[in-house]
């Protein structure tokens, strides 16, 4: 699948980014989201020279959904305050493998990341270098042959609605690095965000980024 452009302003401009994809860089010199939207708007407007895009956040390489980029210096610093602030409000939908116990609630876990097998565990307590991960859930009903469930991060660590589903018994479909027994299609896995809520950096008014379901048998949700 090919990205897709979102919400755009002089200001900002968000992705549907399709799983599979990496945001920005790493040391398999695979393709990037931010060098697909620079060359985006460098064909679009006919930029001469480097184009300023940056990334205000990041999704899993094997998750779909929303991304937020800023197209200028001013834009950035104040996206990172406010994803640091906590003022994103942040939807994601979740095909998960078996329906919760309570149809909804809050998760909070100790996630600690090991950095070498890029695999984050779950911890009921805390302790020296693990950070808190709070999540909240509501389940929304079936989706093929998977639970579907609506997910607000409330902190943003790596993994972290990954391994908080898998924690309470409700691993994500094809996420085989934290329980699904097998891999979808396409490798993928079913986590997608769906939506930014957020005020704009710039003209100070409250914005809504949505990004569509990607066309996936597993994605026919009611």
């Amino acid at each position: 699948m090919t990205p897709s452009i979102i919400f755009e302003d002089n200001h900002l401009l968000a992705i549907n980014k399709p799983a599979g994809w990496l945001v920005q860089g790493d040391r398999t010199g695979d393709a990037t989201l931010t060098d697909w939207g620079k060359d985006y708007l460098k064909n679009k407007y006919a930029k001469p020279g480097a184009v300023f895009l940056h990334p205000a956040h990041r999704i899993d390489r094997p998750v779909s959904g929303a991304v937020l980029f800023a197209r200028t210096d001013k834009a950035l610093g104040r996206l990172t305050t406010l994803f640091r602030e906590k003022k994103v409000i942040k939807t994601y939908l979740a095909l998960v493998l078996r329906r919760p116990e309570k149809p909804a609630g809050e998760l909070r876990h100790f996630l600690r990341k090991d950095e070498k097998k890029n695999v984050v565990t779950a911890h009921a307590h805390p302790f020296s270098d693990a950070k808190e991960s709070i999540t909240r859930y509501e389940t929304v009903g079936l989706a093929g042959d998977y639970f579907l469930l609506r997910v607000s991060p409330l902190t943003g660590r790596p993994h972290q609605i990954r391994v908080q589903l898998a924690a309470m018994g409700c691993p994500i479909a094809g996420d085989l690095k934290y329980g699904a027994p097998a891999a979808l299609p396409d490798a993928s896995i079913g986590l997608h965000c769906l939506q930014m809520e957020l005020v704009h950096p710039v003209r100070l008014e409250m914005i809504l980024v949505e990004a569509p379901l990607p066309v996936k048998d597993w994605w026919r949700v009611p």
